[in-house]
């Protein structure tokens, strides 16, 4: 039913729970009574199970504690750090580092990629990757699904806002750039099963 995997990269680790499809009301005493309220408002089964299992995997780590939302909907349990949260098919992750903000993303390898990818891909990227290959595209997407979680705010335009450079097979730089501010941050993009976990292992840091 489930399979957990932990990861390590550097300061970071990253909690992943993998699941079948599951009876939710069998593990309900892993939520809280307020996301008890929050689990009826979906109605799609496969959003339940995605709900519960993320419950599940924060029980494992931090016990009941809530999972809170900041003005911009960026996840935190109090007192615990910084984390990071995402799903895929069947797999929901969640990132912990104890001294500076993360963003996790898990992207799963879909052709859908390739309708969309001239949205989020700028000009330079469009000539720098190989455009054609979806595991590519899907690695500079869930990439720049990290960098918007770091940025801290919204209002983004993916192509022009967020850049990815790749330094080899695992390391990437991204910038994070608008008139009045530039960051940069080193990211993991790396294939696992059937989608791409996309983590920053090092701090973000504002450039001139």
């Amino acid at each position: 039913m489930f399979h957990t995997e932990n990861l390590v990269y550097g300061p970071v680790s990253v909690f992943l729970l993998y699941y079948d499809d599951f009876v939710t009301e069998e593990h309900l005493h892993n939520l809280l009574p307020e996301e008890h309220q929050r689990l009826k408002s979906f109605n799609h089964k496969g959003r339940q199970r995605e709900y519960v299992a993320t419950r599940v995997l924060r029980t494992m780590h931090f016990g009941n504690e809530p999972i809170l939302y900041s003005e911009i909907g960026a996840p935190y349990i109090e007192g615990e750090g910084f984390i990071s949260i995402s799903h895929a098919n069947h797999v929901v992750g969640m990132a912990y580092c104890a001294d500076f903000q993360i963003g996790l993303d898990l992207e799963p390898i879909r052709e859908k990629v390739m309708r969309v990818k001239h949205k989020f891909l700028s000009e330079t990227e469009k000539c720098a990757y190989d455009t054609s290959s979806v595991e590519e595209m899907i690695k500079i997407w869930s990439g720049k699904e990290a960098l918007y979680k770091l940025a801290g705010r919204k209002r983004i335009i993916f192509a022009d806002n967020l850049l990815l450079t790749r330094k080899d097979d695992l390391r990437w730089k991204g910038l994070i750039t608008f008139p009045e501010m530039k960051k940069e941050v080193e990211l993991i993009l790396q294939t696992k099963n059937d989608f791409v976990i996309s983590i920053n292992a090092t701090p973000v840091y504002e450039i001139k």
